[in-house]
């Protein structure tokens, strides 16, 4: 692994987390510099390695596992065992971010406890990432990504009219608690440049769900009434949805009047400008059903090319409903970088999606690729705690490696 590089080269993290809301967060650390040292049971290490198929091409590793581990090194720790917590402190010791996903004092009976720990390490960031917080009647409980979505309201909101909730294609849940652990950890270690004191974050995945209900919520708060499912209708704009065209779908977002007078009197609708009911946004919102009924034959009139080049003439926002072949060969996508190929520990290529984050002097870095388990735990332990071979290997004798 070479050497960190990036805005946050210098810092080192211990890793203790699993699945995808901690390993989210860690992986961003990575990307931007930190050295990330993340801790895995032996033999089984983090359950998504197991959380296939699919698993890569030539590879034992999940694609599910290599998709939020890279930058990591990998040391198999059995935390269980006293000789293994004693070489956590001994990393702690040089450590400045911790951040777990443990269920709420679970770490206290190893002595890795927020409270054990703050007054031994008064510089570490302790960022902890759970399901409910570590405060609250619901904070003992397990936190899944489908159960933060119900108990978070975004099921109530997507869906048909119709239909049933429905959870979001992709585990936003977890990936927005990954995100904002990392916003709180950035804050953090500003706070500790400033007064060399560290701190916890407590990170709630049913918190940071509420969050970013924003409109919705916020129309909920305004009202007192309960948004109701719109399928892919946008609740305070109109038209802003999918329409069918010749030969498929196309999202079209008329964001203001304006827009929609370019709209009308570039596709034939310039009458629907005289009538009330589509004069003004709040009008249309109000008639929303109707919007779309006057609507749908007109775009069906076109293929979906056809609309989307002839929209974005006028300036008019619109998109195709890409599936994933079609985002990954799309040309905007691939000029950003948004895929990368490294070389992963099997000997095989691997794959993994770009961290989207734009930095013009300190931009993300790619050192290494998802670890095979426990690749670096000798690097760590002799690299790091000068451990000789013969401790190391006195130490997998134990099982504690």
């Amino acid at each position: 692994m070479s050497q960190p590089a990036g805005p946050l080269a210098g810092l080192r993290v211990l890793d203790l987390t699993r699945v995808l809301a901690g390993p989210t967060c860690t992986q961003m650390l990575g990307d931007l510099g930190a050295e990330v040292i993340k801790i895995e049971r032996p033999e089984a290490g983090d359950d998504t390695r197991g959380f296939a198929p699919p698993f890569w091409p030539e590879t034992k590793e999940s694609a599910y596992f290599l998709g939020v581990n890279r930058n990591k090194k990998s040391v198999t720790l059995d935390m269980a065992k006293p000789e293994a917590q004693a070489i956590l402190h001994r990393l702690l010791e040089t450590t400045d971010i911790l951040v777990e996903n443990f269920k709420v004092g679970a770490l206290a009976k190893y002595g890795l406890g927020w409270e054990q720990l703050r007054t031994k390490y008064p510089r570490l960031i302790y960022c902890s990432i759970t399901g409910f917080g570590q405060t609250g009647p619901y904070a003992p409980r397990p936190g899944y990504d489908a159960l933060i979505q119900a108990m978070g309201g975004v099921m109530s909101l997507t869906g048909e009219p119709n239909g049933s909730p429905q959870k979001v294609g992709i585990p936003v849940a977890d990936l927005f608690a990954g995100l904002y652990g990392c916003i709180g950890i950035l804050a953090a270690l500003n706070h500790r440049n400033a007064t060399g004191e560290g701190q916890q974050i407590d990170i709630g995945m049913l918190d940071t769900h509420v969050a970013w209900l924003a409109n919705q919520g916020m129309n909920y708060l305004a009202t007192g009434e309960n948004p109701p499912r719109l399928g892919n209708q946008h609740p305070n704009i109109s038209p802003y949805q999918e329409f069918p065209t010749k030969d498929g779908y196309i999202i079209l977002a008329v964001g203001n009047d304006p827009t929609f007078e370019r709209f009308c009197k570039a596709f034939g609708c310039e009458h629907l400008l005289a009538d009330a009911r589509f004069a003004t946004n709040p009008s249309r919102v109000a008639n929303r059903d109707l919007v779309t009924a006057t609507l749908t034959p007109v775009m069906k009139t076109r293929t979906t090319a056809e609309w989307v080049q002839a929209l974005e003439a006028q300036k008019i926002g619109c998109g195709p409903i890409n599936t994933l072949k079609d985002v990954f060969a799309d040309p905007h996508v691939q000029a950003r970088g948004m895929t990368l190929e490294m070389d992963h520990g099997s000997g095989a290529k691997v794959k993994v999606i770009a961290n989207p984050v734009k930095l013009s002097a300190t931009p993300p870095t790619y050192r290494s690729a998802p670890p095979v388990l426990g690749e670096h735990t000798e690097e760590v332990l002799s690299g790091l705690l000068g451990m000789s071979a013969a401790e190391i290997a006195a130490l997998r004798e134990k099982g504690v490696l």
